[in-house]
């Protein structure tokens, strides 16, 4: 895995979306869609997180997930992937919290005092990610040349952010932290400390190694923009392997589709070389369906669900 080319990594420092038109926007603009293309992900170099902000973020993280289990149980919502997620047998190692309304997930955490570092700093960490969210997805849809769309494609999402633990394994344990799959929403973010772990799968089936810096942060198109763009975008397969002796701790940022709003490919995606690959399709219905036994981890789920026969 080592010999593989590494993801391709793009720089967002200088860039802000008042940015846009100019030639320093448009260069970048190319180089994500390329990305996201033929990897369907990239590491992006995104400096509008200062040092400060994400050694307070990720502090906090290992204050919250040492909190009691019946602490960490009390987010427990209806919602596939927004309550809490415990080790189970096939991912023993990890554990999870979803967060749609920090204020009220504090609330919820400390009841007593609250927690006014891990609240403020959750805030301003979301609000710099959900920035680096829309410019990839403004720049994607002018190199499909769908200006025309951006403000009905943003309105059909919101955001949630999962925080992720993940323990060293035992001497006789497996390293998988958590299983090969792709998401299903429309772009992740995520954002890992330095034990690293997580891994790609390029279009050859090889993993890469994503990196791992204070700056660094991880771009991923997720099934829904594949279907949106009617399969321009690549959904990568990854996972996360723990290899070393030090807890993982990753943010990932997610954009989702709202409930009542479908997904679908605009017309000007749909033609005799893009065949219509799904049918339009409520996000929050798809993971009702998702999360039933017989499809959780189906790597063809979505397919399953609305996809069109050729």
């Amino acid at each position: 895995m080592g010999s593989q080319p590494p993801l391709p990594t793009i720089d967002f420092s200088s860039i802000h979306k008042h940015h846009q038109g100019t030639i320093a926007w448009d260069s970048l603009k190319t180089q994500v869609f390329k990305a996201l293309q033929e990897f369907g992900c990239f590491e992006a170099s995104f400096n509008q997180i200062s040092l400060d902000l994400r050694e307070s973020v990720f502090a906090s993280l290992n204050q919250l997930f040492s909190l009691p289990l019946e602490t960490k149980l009390r987010n427990n919502r209806e919602k596939p992937f927004y309550g809490y997620i415990g080790p189970s047998k096939d991912v023993p190692l990890f554990e999870s919290l979803g967060i749609d309304d920090i204020q009220s997930f504090t609330n919820l955490m400390w009841p007593h005092n609250g927690n006014h570092e891990f609240c403020e700093s959750m805030k301003k960490y979301i609000e710099k990610l959900s920035e680096l969210d829309e410019m990839v997805r403004m720049m994607v849809l002018e190199c499909l040349n769908l200006e025309k769309y951006i403000d009905e494609h943003m309105e059909l999402t919101k955001y949630l952010t999962r925080v992720m633990r993940y323990r060293v394994p035992d001497e006789h344990e497996s390293e998988l932290g958590l299983r090969d799959h792709a998401d299903k929403n429309i772009v992740t973010i995520i954002h890992q400390n330095d034990a690293g772990g997580l891994e790609v799968q390029n279009k050859e089936g090889e993993w890469i190694s994503a990196k791992t810096s204070a700056n660094c942060f991880v771009v991923m198109a997720g099934e829904s923009f594949h279907a949106w763009t009617n399969g321009r975008l690549r959904a990568p397969v990854h996972r996360v392997v723990m290899k070393g002796d030090q807890t993982r701790f990753s943010i990932g940022l997610f954009s989702v589709g709202k409930s009542g709003k479908f997904i679908k490919a605009p017309k000007e995606m749909v033609n005799e070389d893009y065949p219509l690959l799904f049918k339009p399709f409520d996000y929050e219905e798809f993971l009702k369906f998702f999360v039933l036994e017989e499809n959780i981890g189906n790597k063809l789920a979505l397919k399953k669900y609305c996809g069109v026969s050729q």
